[in-house]
């Protein structure tokens, strides 16, 4: 009879389950769905992670390395790009292919813009770390879990076509919960743009012609105006969002990365204001000292050389992705290259901007401009213009090592990178993620053929790379 009635009760209990998470079990104040602008927010919280690593640094050659000088030599191996497709990318593609985006939250079009420059801005990193990467077939979820590799040619026509889509989705109206520029989409509007021109400049070796053409449709649109529209994270003073250098120097008391020489030597002669808020004074001489990059012989004393300065890693520090500076070195390089009218005298006076904004942007100030633009070196030579802007550019972009290492790929400059102690040359690109070799053999094994013979390696040349 106990038996009976245990069934009976467990029936019972079962029955009533669908009735008890029908009516009870789900919270009123917590969807089962994100909305368009929150996953536009959640892709966006990854921004930092493009430039918030030391390895990127080392692309660059920023940082040198105190205590662990092996990952700064180029190892060789894998680097993922899984977390860009599984995170950002996935959440702007569920944007872009709803049916239910809410007008409550801006226009309907602005959504899509956003998440359209977005995931250009996404793509057009991994594309040039990588070379050619899964695209078309991309973002399919069980659909497709070996897509091909699309060319990274292929990759740049398409995100050229995004960008200038986005900038006329645009209309009238902000949107919601945007961390970046709080709603404002005339600033993504000028952000696609420029981006867009940028994007144009790397095809300055590979095909100048089209990168002459869509570098005018972009300046054409509008770019960025002044700082105030600046690709920059903001970080805050709050542990869950909070600087990743601000973890490793002052959470963990980690002084392991000094600025390289070659960053001191080209900032200290020309008494540069940006080397001030780049790194500290080394505390034995109280002089700015750079640590040879790649040095393996022999643990540097700390004391003796300039570690990270506070304003880099602070709490709540910015990181800068997309600047109006950038934009100015650009118009800069495209005047001296003929793409667009003006010769020298543009590109001086783009060049002369560029630096300018930029110490306003490092420093808070621009009141140093004109004794830097004084300088041997720094003063514009019409002979030299390419390596100047090159190398004025790198300057600016510190902290942002893969942009920065990209347009050192492409331009060569600055030209006397080193090559570390038992190390390997300056990198080429990313090797592929070790396990695509066996979750996307076919396609991963077409691409590496393709592209570099057969070798996954860090010297095979991405296309633009020439």
């Amino acid at each position: 009879m106990k038996k009976i009635y245990a069934v009976l009760l467990s029936c019972f209990m079962l029955a009533s389950c669908d009735k008890f998470d029908e009516d009870i079990n789900i919270n009123p104040n917590q969807p089962s769905n994100a909305s368009g602008t929150q996953l536009i927010a959640n892709s966006a919280l990854s921004l930092s992670s493009l430039s918030s690593s030391p390895s990127a640094q080392f692309h660059a050659q920023y940082l040198s390395e105190t205590q662990y000088p092996g990952a700064s030599l180029y190892p060789e191996g894998g680097t993922s790009f899984y977390w860009i497709y599984q995170g950002p990318l996935m959440n702007l593609e569920t944007v872009l292919t709803s049916d239910n985006l809410s007008a409550t939250e801006g226009p309907v079009n602005n959504q899509l813009a956003v998440a359209r420059i977005l995931k250009a801005y996404y793509f057009w990193h991994v594309t040039d770390r990588w070379g050619d990467v899964p695209y078309t077939e991309a973002l399919r979820g069980s659909e497709n879990f070996t897509p091909k590799y699309d060319t990274q040619e292929s990759i740049y026509n398409s995100l050229f076509a995004q960008l200038e889509q986005a900038n006329n989705e645009i209309t009238a109206g902000n949107i919601s919960n945007d961390i970046i520029y709080n709603g404002d989409v005339n600033k993504w509007k000028r952000l696609a743009n420029t981006i867009r021109m940028l994007m144009a400049l790397r095809l300055s070796e590979v095909d100048p012609a089209k990168g002459a053409a869509e570098f005018k449709k972009a300046l054409e649109a509008g770019i960025m105006t002044s700082n105030a529209d600046n690709l920059a994270f903001r970080h805050l003073a709050d542990a869950n969002n909070q600087n990743y250098w601000f973890g490793q120097v002052s959470n963990q008391n980690r002084e392991w990365w000094a600025l390289t020489e070659r960053l001191v030597n080209e900032l200290k002669p020309v008494e540069d204001p940006r080397l001030q808020v780049y790194g500290a004074p080394a505390r034995t001489s109280g002089e700015y000292v750079g640590l040879p990059y790649g040095r393996v012989e022999g643990l540097p004393n700390v004391t003796n050389y300039s570690l990270l300065g506070q304003a880099i890693w602070k709490q709540d520090a910015h990181i800068q992705l997309v600047t109006y500076a950038q934009a100015l070195f650009a118009k800069a390089e495209a005047a001296k290259l003929g793409w667009i009218a003006g010769g020298d005298a543009e590109a001086e006076a783009n060049y002369n901007k560029a630096i300018e904004q930029s110490l306003l942007q490092w420093t808070g100030s621009a009141a140093g401009a004109s004794d830097l633009l004084s300088q041997e070196g720094v003063a514009y030579d019409a002979d030299n213009a390419i390596e100047q802007i090159a190398t004025q550019r790198w300057i600016h972009l510190f902290m942002h090592g893969y942009e920065a290492w990209a347009e050192w790929r492409r331009t060569g400059y600055p030209a006397n990178l080193v090559e570390p102690d038992g190390g390997r040359a300056v990198p080429r690109r990313n090797s592929y993620p070790a396990n695509e070799a066996f979750n996307n053999a076919a396609s991963y094994n077409e691409a590496v053929q393709r592209q570099f013979g057969g070798q996954d390696n860090l010297y095979g040349r991405v296309w633009w790379d020439k």
